[in-house]
């Protein structure tokens, strides 16, 4: 099997807007419900505690994710079959069905029981398609340019960064102008109502884009997969656990400041709009970065300032609430986490031959997330009920960031991944 080593900078930057704006908005759509959890919880689970109404509605959030692995095999050995431009074509169009379901739901009051178990298919709707969307993006991207590829991927992780700053743009733009009231009848429902309107736009982009230059698999790619690279998928996995769980930290900081620390909702959200520009501008620079002076190396290094700084953050937002201390400890672990996320891609792609990249990648990273993504919300909350301390998804962050410098290692040691 042959890969074009490179291909002009014009069919590279087709190749980011296709790749870039339909995951950005299946991105954008997943962190929407993060941030506007307290708001659906409300809306769709009965009773009149909000703190358990927030738990049910991260439970389906984190739920949800238990169907992005199977999406990834299904969809990425589509995409090593058939092609990934395919593949992101039929993506899109799941998310959007997915969105549409969310944005028109009635709510428990009106249909019962049937408000949730509906949100449950919209987002399971949504974990499928954006199970398949990293691995067959991600591929599509580096395999524009080889001399590029930490570059190219970047833009995987960048546009996950821009939808985080999109959708908390939106959570503090709308709780500044609307009433607690306007917010739980109707105010969370437009961010998903603007993801439809972006959904026909990416479809069309991503319809009219030159193939990626790798021929398509001609073995059935899952058997291969787990006969054969076990290792590239605990190496892929590791790697990317620390970026995980510190994304899901992230998105889940505004909700802590707001319910734990008691900060005004408007402007925690706008610390999250400042950590997602960082992460939209910083992360393509890491990518660029580390295509020159070593992936490994500037990964290892960030994952280390992750785990020595997470706990000092947490303690020191805690001891002093302000928007100004939110802001400064998110901003750090933001550039923090643009450094890793820049090179993060093409490491993980680096893990699998070409057969097989789209399956791996897609199968290996919706398993680590679910795992260490889907599920952050819900332990950084039950971390701190069951030790009475705000600071314990602090180490949390130590444990991941621990793991994530072993699986870095062993691809230098063992793949010569650099």
């Amino acid at each position: 099997m042959t890969e074009t080593r490179t291909r002009p900078r014009v069919t590279n930057r087709r190749a980011i807007a296709a790749a870039t704006i339909g995951n950005a908005l299946e991105w954008f759509d997943l962190a929407a419900y993060a941030l506007m959890a307290a708001y659906i919880g409300k809306t769709f689970f009965p009773g009149g505690n909000a703190a358990i109404q927030l738990v049910q509605a991260y439970a389906v959030f984190g739920i949800t994710f238990l169907i992005r692995p199977l999406g990834g095999l299904v969809l990425g050995a589509y995409a090593d079959r058939h092609g990934r431009k395919k593949a992101l074509v039929l993506t899109i169009r799941l998310m959007v069905l997915g969105t549409l379901l969310l944005a028109i739901m009635p709510g428990y009051a009106t249909i019962g029981v049937l408000a949730p178990l509906g949100v449950i298919v919209a987002r399971l709707l949504q974990g499928f398609a954006a199970g398949g969307e990293f691995g067959a993006a991600t591929s599509f991207l580096i395999e524009q340019d080889d001399r590029r590829k930490g570059f190219l991927g970047s833009f995987q992780f960048a546009s996950q960064g821009f939808s985080t700053l999109l959708s908390a743009g939106f959570a503090a733009g709308l709780t500044a102008v609307l009433s607690n009231a306007a917010m739980t009848s109707w105010g969370w429902r437009v961010p998903f109502v603007f993801g439809l309107l972006v959904g026909p736009v990416g479809y069309y982009i991503r319809r009219h884009v030159d193939e990626s230059p790798v021929t398509p698999a001609e073995k059935a790619p899952i058997k291969e997969l787990f006969r054969n690279h076990w290792g590239g998928l605990l190496i892929a996995g590791g790697a990317l656990v620390v970026s995980t769980s510190l994304n899901f930290i992230l998105q889940s900081l505004p909700a802590f400041a707001i319910k734990t620390l008691g900060l005004d909702d408007s402007l925690s959200f706008v610390a999250l709009v400042i950590t997602g520009a960082v992460l939209t501008l910083g992360t393509p620079v890491a990518g660029w970065f580390a295509d020159r002076h070593g992936r490994i190396r500037l990964m290892t290094g960030s994952a280390v300032l992750i785990g020595v700084s997470a706990v000092p953050l947490y303690l020191w937002v805690t001891k002093a609430p302000s928007f100004l201390t939110l802001t400064i400890a998110m901003t750090v672990l933001g550039l923090l986490k643009a450094a890793y996320f820049g090179a993060l891609p093409s490491v993980m792609a680096d893990a699998f031959p070409a057969h097989t990249r789209a399956t791996g990648l897609s199968f290996g990273y919706n398993a680590t997330v679910g795992i260490f993504g889907g599920f952050t919300p819900t332990i950084a909350a039950a971390l701190i009920a069951m030790t009475g301390s705000p600071v314990s998804p602090g180490y949390y962050l130590v444990l991941t960031a621990c793991l994530s410098v072993a699986a870095l290692v062993v691809a230098h040691r063992r793949r010569g991944i650099r």
